[in-house]
């Protein structure tokens, strides 16, 4: 099997990661692995550049508003989303305000489920989706959210709303900590069921991100690691967690932990599965010192998702 083989099977690579500054990669010459070596699918490639893009982004835009001061309170015309999120204008093609949204759609599961075109407006980001009305997040947008106590409060709306539609609550507004809501194997069963859902979390992590709730994203991706990995009751939102929901953290230090976490678990269930006295479960920890990142222990089987997972590590670099 040619991907296991050439990572697993070559514990001296050096692999750019999470872990690997980049700063001091151009002062130590840290080692990318080299194209024909990431031996995996065009979809955890683009998965691994999609997030790289992303929080790249979103350090570009953080440098450039602390080089240009305070924006400019008029809001234009072309600002759109500002625009709904202050209530000025609806949704399009579906017509809706967003305080309607939030009153008449909260709760309302299968209109959520069937209807497309709500999420680009409640969750703004910088690239395009499947509804042509709506519109990609503008620089000077962003400022504005982080400014505006009401629309800030609205966006949070918007959240607990998806998050009571994944069967989830937010425990913590001020950590952004969630858990299980009352209903969740009614909700989980439909997460399971259509997949699509995933690329809406994802877009919402990334717009948590974005607009000044990046501190509600590393807890909402610790629990859909406890979920897959763990509890195991999410099966098919497992590896979007791995692809894309981790390398949604902006937090450095938080998105290290999380695939801490994310390792040791997949490193125990592969142990457990196949290797029962042949690893010790206490060895399994990750070092301290992380600028880069050694596939060290090699299994008599080597679990598919995990190979994926590992590679997606290394070639995904830190902003």
């Amino acid at each position: 099997m040619g991907c296991e083989g050439s990572v697993m099977g070559d514990p001296d690579n050096e692999y750019d990661s999470t872990w690997d500054d980049e700063y001091e990669e151009e002062q130590f010459g840290m080692m990318r692995v080299p194209k024909q070596r990431a031996c995996t699918t065009p979809r955890n490639l683009q998965a691994a550049r999609d997030m790289q893009n992303f929080r790249h982004r979103c350090r570009y835009h953080s440098h450039a508003y602390q080089s240009n001061g305070q924006v400019t309170r008029q809001v234009s015309n072309r600002c759109q989303n500002l625009l709904f999120y202050q209530n000025r204008i609806p949704s399009r093609p579906d017509d809706v305000y967003i305080e309607q949204f939030h009153t008449y759609w909260f709760g309302d599961y299968t209109r959520l489920e069937r209807v497309h075109s709500y999420i680009q407006w409640l969750f703004p980001t910088q690239e395009p989706g499947v509804n042509n009305s709506a519109h990609v997040l503008r620089p000077a947008e962003i400022r504005h959210f982080e400014e505006d106590v009401t629309v800030k409060k609205r966006l949070l709306k918007s959240y607990v709303l998806m998050l009571d539609f994944y069967g989830i609550e937010l425990v913590s507004e001020e950590t952004g900590k969630v858990q299980r809501a009352v209903n969740w194997k009614e909700r989980f069963e439909n997460l399971n069921r259509n997949t699509h859902n995933n690329l809406r979390i994802t877009r919402i992590l990334k717009c948590l991100g974005l607009l000044g709730f990046h501190h509600y994203q590393a807890p909402l991706v610790h629990f859909f690691l406890e979920e897959t990995l763990v509890k195991g009751t999410l099966p098919r939102v497992k590896q979007s967690v791995l692809d894309y929901f981790i390398f949604a953290v902006l937090n450095r230090s938080e998105r290290k932990e999380l695939i801490r976490f994310a390792f040791r678990k997949l490193m125990i269930k592969m142990a457990e599965s196949h290797c029962h006295g042949y690893l010790c479960l206490s060895d399994l920890t990750l070092p301290d010192s992380m600028s880069n990142l050694r596939a060290s222990i090699i299994l008599g089987t080597t679990v598919v998702v995990f190979t994926i997972f590992t590679i997606n590590l290394h070639v995904n670099r830190a902003p």
